[in-house]
């Protein structure tokens, strides 16, 4: 999360201005006669010096993002309890994902709130309305919206891969818009359930970042930093192994095949051809610098390879 709040102990108002300090927010551009959407503000990143595609294992933003959204009693070792006592674990809730109580300063809290608000809107697909937005916000913390709505829509853009956009005119509103081209709204699957474009956007950019090809033990590091383990039913994601080893694979979004002469045998994920399809190495690595809190270039080697890939494409698109 953004590193302003220096401390839970500081007033949301104090902790606004200084966030408004120390991440100067660029306002949207101002809306024109017709109806348009504008993107949310920016938070203008500050680049780490990094020679190379050396960026670690799970950044840190990431893994709060995704620790932020598990439930207190979603633990590999309560889970192995149920699963030994053989009794049924009952399914999460729909609501109330996204505020479990922390230190977390105020403003934080309400950013979860309002994640859990428009993913509900979304998940009903009704439209979210920026006047029902702001009429769940106490008062007191109305200005410092915009701030509230950055963290709210960075959260959402790294647990689930989707862009919050807003619609300026005629009815200030916002819309939800995927990242990739996952069926049912990512989703996977039709029927209920949440987009998991987000946790595909990250194993691709895993894969990426560790030289286009990672061992499956090396995503399963990366998932259990994320409180996402094997065998382990995720209350968001339904049964990891099966989403990332079957589902993406059979849309072709990754590629998982066992190491040649491996005994006993190993596995790795590579990137699928759908996945080469529906999006670039140049989108994933930007979304990995967001993650960051950093720009594409910082990731050198795999900004030059990402850029040779955006020139071949432009080239191939000139010749037809």
């Amino acid at each position: 999360m953004p590193r302003a709040q220096k401390s839970s102990r500081r007033s949301p108002e104090k902790s606004c201005e200084v966030s408004g300090k120390t991440q100067e927010l660029e306002s949207p551009e101002p809306s024109t006669s017709k109806a348009q959407t504008s993107p949310l503000p920016k938070c203008r990143m500050t680049t780490r010096s990094r020679s190379a595609c050396t960026a670690q294992t799970v950044p840190e933003p990431l893994e709060k993002a995704f620790s932020s959204i598990v439930p207190e009693d979603d633990s590999p070792t309560r889970s192995k309890k149920k699963t030994r006592g053989k009794t049924k674990e009952k399914p999460s809730p729909p609501q109330n994902l996204l505020t479990k109580k922390s230190p977390r300063d105020d403003l934080t809290n309400i950013a979860q709130m309002l994640v859990e608000f428009m993913m509900d809107k979304f998940l009903m697909k009704k439209p979210i309305i920026k006047e029902e937005v702001l009429k769940i916000i106490d008062k007191k913390y109305q200005k410092c919206f915009q701030e509230i709505l950055r963290r709210a829509a960075f959260n959402m853009e790294v647990v689930f891969g989707i862009d919050l956009q807003e619609i300026t005119t005629p009815n200030p509103s916002y819309v939800i818009v995927n990242k990739m081209n996952l069926p049912n709204d990512g989703k996977v699957h039709a029927g209920k359930g949440y987009p998991k474009t987000g946790l595909l956007m990250n194993i691709l950019g895993v894969i990426f970042i560790k030289g286009n090809c990672v061992s499956e033990e090396k995503i399963w590091e990366f998932l259990n930093k994320m409180k996402i383990y094997d065998g382990k039913k995720h209350f968001l994601f339904g049964e990891p192994r099966k989403l990332i080893t079957k589902d993406f694979v059979k849309l072709k979004y990754l590629e998982y095949r066992k190491v040649p002469n491996s005994d006993p045998p190993h596995y790795e994920f590579l990137w699928g051809p759908r996945a080469h399809t529906e999006t670039t190495k140049m989108k994933i690595l930007e979304f990995w610098a967001r993650i960051n809190r950093t720009v594409p270039s910082t990731f050198k080697s795999c900004y030059d390879e990402a850029l040779r890939e955006e020139q071949k494409r432009v080239r191939g698109t000139c010749k037809k």
